[in-house]
């Protein structure tokens, strides 16, 4: 059957339309799901039809039916885990790296979205302040982007102890030893499981989650051998920024590999605000971010910087005789994350970059920064909550006396549905967590949320 562009223009016309639909709902709707998965199943799980069914009238059930069980992630009343919302100029970006279906691994194959891909990380690299020389690699999200620096540290620091993990595995291997910060998000965790170097050894944290240089130093003293050192820029529930540059120095004098998780917190170096939190932030040896929570590209787009092009190369490249590969030069987009196949996620980074500027940037991340005070300051207002930490960047936690009343009010909020806020456990006490990440969240929204709180208290 030839091709016919035809055939596509009433399904992209349907999708378009529910797209804007849903897009013009979101202001009024509630935020959580009016539908359970079990009985979003239910519809989903019919019959397979024996022959074909028009593309159009796919999109019109698809639509009709998954609505009730939509989230509505984009509101700027959305503050559960962290999740960003979706730019204009990133949200169309992300149609069309669809409508191309671009398989972004070689450069030679896909040169445009390598090229957009590799101008996007040169943009991160100036906006965050990192070496210049560092490779940008576009992930699934924050797990594998700390998996990609973690991984080409674990081959850094095995080959300066003789062992070449690509021939000879871990079995065998000298080993490494990881620590982090007692607060280390559980994706770091994850990450390590995913590399076979297993859980990692916890530093004493202070109050806010940061680690403690002090501590720290004395860990490494007892380390005999190859050793990574995870820190953390945005503490999930205090916001806080681990003492980055204290901590570099003193992991590099005990020939550590320093890798920083900045799921969210380390667009903070966009900003002067945050120099002093932030500062050695660069010294470090890789990076990991995502640009779907606080620069607000669609999900899923992770970013993994790695300060030494071998070591990410040597951890993640893959040569083939059927691949056309250039011999020296950028490295291919597959060369620096795990996947051989993927779409061009770093295209609506370019979008969104592209579209807010340097100066956009800032105020887009500043401003999320200033309605979480805003949020911390009417919340703690109200007679009962307490704000249980000090509001370093996009985060605030909440509790309301007892355990028992905390889950009881956090119950609350998440059945009226005019915001969303989760609930978690941090400091020996449940709380009520809210992480501000959306770009559209404005004082209305924050308005509307402590009411709902009230609501919830009542």
């Amino acid at each position: 059957m030839p091709f016919d562009p035809a055939e596509y223009t009433a399904a992209l016309e349907r999708a378009h339309a529910h797209a804007t639909d849903w897009l013009a709902s979101i202001p009024t709707r509630p935020v959580r799901p009016t539908a359970s998965a079990d009985e979003l199943l239910a519809r989903f799980k019919t019959e397979l039809p024996d022959g074909p069914t028009d593309a159009a009238g796919v999109i019109d059930e698809l639509a009709a039916e998954a609505e009730p069980g939509l989230m509505a992630i984009p509101s700027g009343r959305f503050f559960g885990w962290v999740m960003g919302g979706g730019l204009p100029a990133a949200l169309a970006a992300d149609w069309l790296v669809s409508a191309w279906d671009q398989n972004n691994g070689l450069r030679f194959a896909t040169p445009a979205a390598a090229a957009i891909e590799e101008a996007a990380g040169a943009w991160l690299l100036e906006l965050l302040g990192l070496p210049s020389t560092s490779d940008v690699g576009f992930t699934t999200g924050g797990t594998t982007a700390n998996m990609v620096g973690l991984g080409a540290g674990r081959g850094a620091v095995l080959s300066a102890a003789g062992w070449d993990v690509n021939v000879g595995g871990l079995q065998g291997a000298p080993k490494v030893t990881v620590l982090a910060g007692a607060e280390v998000h559980s994706s770091v965790e994850l990450a390590l499981r995913y590399l076979g170097l297993g859980a990692p050894q916890h530093v004493p944290a202070d109050g806010q989650g940061r680690i403690r240089p002090d501590q720290l130093a004395l860990a490494l003293a007892e380390v005999d051998g190859p050793v990574i050192v995870a820190l953390q820029a945005g503490n999930l529930h205090s916001g806080a920024f681990d003492p980055i540059g204290e901590c570099v120095e003193i992991a590099h004098e005990n020939g550590a590999w320093v890798h920083v998780d900045g799921a969210f917190g380390l667009w903070a170096a966009v900003s002067p605000r945050w120099d002093a939190d932030l500062d050695g932030l660069a010294g470090a040896d890789s990076w990991a971010t995502d640009a779907h929570k606080t620069l607000n590209v669609p999900y899923d787009c992770g970013v993994a910087i790695v300060s030494s092009p071998e070591a990410i190369r040597n951890a993640f490249s893959v040569h083939t005789s059927y691949f056309i590969q250039q011999e020296s030069g950028p490295a291919d987009p597959f060369d620096l994350v795990p996947e051989l196949s993927r779409r061009a996620r770093g295209i609506p980074v370019w979008a969104a970059l592209r579209s807010l500027g340097r100066s956009g940037v800032i105020d887009l991340v500043e401003g999320l920064a200033q309605r979480a005070r805003e949020l911390a300051a009417a919340l703690g207002q109200l007679p009962g909550v307490e704000v249980l930490n000090d509001v370093a960047f996009t985060q605030v936690c909440l509790a309301f006396g007892s355990d028992e009343r905390t889950r009881e009010v956090t119950a609350n909020v998440i059945a009226d549905g005019g915001v969303w806020m989760s609930g978690s456990r941090w400091a020996g006490r449940d709380v009520l967590r809210i992480s501000v990440s959306n770009w559209s969240t404005d004082a209305a929204d924050v308005a509307a949320s402590v009411d709902a709180v009230r609501r919830a208290m009542r």
